[in-house]
C-alpha cells in the first residue's frame, strides 16, 4: 500500500487577546495567526483491520495521548470508517512551545485520513470536527494568515506576511495551556494588542505597522514563569528584529525580520548569549492545503 506524506506546518500569534471566560470553561479569544515554514511530516498507511498505529519516538507520551492519534480514531468513529491507519509523525516542531505542533499533526491527520480512506468530508467539516479535540485545529485545517474569534474556530482569511525570516527561541521545559491561561487576570489587565490596526498594516502590506501592533496578553503569565522569555524578546530587538513577542501560550519568542535579511549569523549570536535555548530559523509562508 503507498505511504501518504503530508507537512504539517506550525504557526505564531501576531496578535492574541483574550475577551472573557465561558461557562464551558474555554476563553473567548481574538488572534491573528500565520503560518511558519517550520514543519512536522505526518506519514500515512491504511492498514487491514480497525487497528490504528502511531509512531513518533521524539515524543515521550503514549501515542493514544497524542491529538494526531486521538483525531484518527474520531474521523474513523466519526466517518463510519471500517479501515485502520499506520501514522508516522517526524517531529520538528519543537512540544509545548506555543506553535501548534501537536494541533498541526492531528490537522493533517484529518486531512490525510479523509483522502485515504474516502471519508468525503468537506474542509468545514474537517474543521468542525477537529474543533471537538482542539481550539486550533480548524486554523491547522484551514492554515494562512487569519483573525480567529471565538474560542479560535471563527476564522476570517487574511492577507499574508511576505516571505520573511523569522527566527524562533524556544526556553528549557514548556508551559501548560490551561495553566496559563486559568492565570490570567482579565479584570486588570493593563493593555490589549490593537488588533483592528494590525489587520490593517496586513491589508496595506506594512511590515512596520505589524511590528508596531503585535501583542499578547498572555506573555506576562508565561513571563512570571520563565523570565528568560522577556529576556529573550529584548535581545531579538537589539539584534535588528523589527518586532518581537510571545507566541500562543508560550514559551517560545519569535522575531520578525526584514525581507532579505541572513539572519543565520543572529541566529549564532542568540545561541551564544542563551545556550540552553532551542533557537531556530524559519520563514512566513502560507502553505497549500
Amino acid at each position: 500500500m503507498s505511504i501518504m506524506a503530508l507537512a504539517a506546518h506550525g504557526k505564531i500569534n501576531l496578535a492574541l487577546d483574550v475577551l472573557g471566560r465561558r461557562e464551558d470553561g474555554y476563553h473567548e479569544v481574538e488572534m491573528v495567526m500565520h503560518n511558519i515554514a517550520l514543519h512536522d511530516m505526518v506519514y500515512l498507511e491504511e492498514t487491514p483491520g480497525l487497528e490504528i498505529t502511531l509512531h513518533c519516538p521524539q515524543l515521550d507520551i503514549p501515542p493514544k495521548e497524542n491529538l494526531a492519534y486521538r483525531a484518527a480514531l474520531l474521523l474513523q468513529r466519526e466517518g463510519g470508517v471500517r479501515k485502520g491507519a499506520a501514522i508516522s509523525i517526524d517531529k520538528k516542531i519543537p512540544a509545548a512551545a506555543g506553535l501548534a505542533g501537536g494541533s498541526s499533526d492531528a490537522a493533517a491527520v484529518l486531512r490525510g485520513l479523509n483522502c485515504l480512506w474516502d471519508v468525503g468530508f468537506s474542509r468545514r467539516e474537517l474543521m468542525e470536527l477537529g474543533q471537538v479535540l482542539g481550539a486550533d485545529i480548524p486554523y491547522c485545517i484551514h492554515g494562512g494568515a487569519c483573525l480567529a474569534r471565538g474560542i479560535g474556530e471563527i476564522l476570517t482569511p487574511l492577507p499574508p506576511l511576505p516571505r520573511l525570516p523569522i527566527i524562533l527561541a524556544k526556553p528549557p521545559g514548556g508551559l501548560a495551556t490551561a495553566a496559563i491561561y486559568g492565570g490570567l487576570d482579565l479584570a486588570n489587565l493593563r493593555y490589549r494588542p490593537h488588533i483592528p490596526g494590525l489587520v490593517a498594516a496586513l491589508e496595506e502590506g506594512s511590515l512596520e505597522g505589524v511590528a508596531a501592533n503585535l501583542g499578547n496578553v498572555l506573555q506576562g503569565v508565561s513571563e512570571g514563569l520563565i523570565p528568560l522569555i522577556g529576556k529573550l524578546q529584548r535581545k531579538m530587538l537589539t539584534l535588528g528584529a523589527v518586532g518581537s513577542m510571545m507566541t500562543g501560550s508560550g514559551p517560545t519568542i519569535f522575531g520578525l525580520f526584514p525581507e532579505g535579511e541572513k539572519v543565520d549569523a543572529t541566529a549564532k549570536k542568540l545561541e551564544q548569549c542563551f545556550p540552553k535555548t532551542d533557537i531556530i530559523v524559519t520563514e512566513s509562508i502560507v502553505p497549500v492545503y
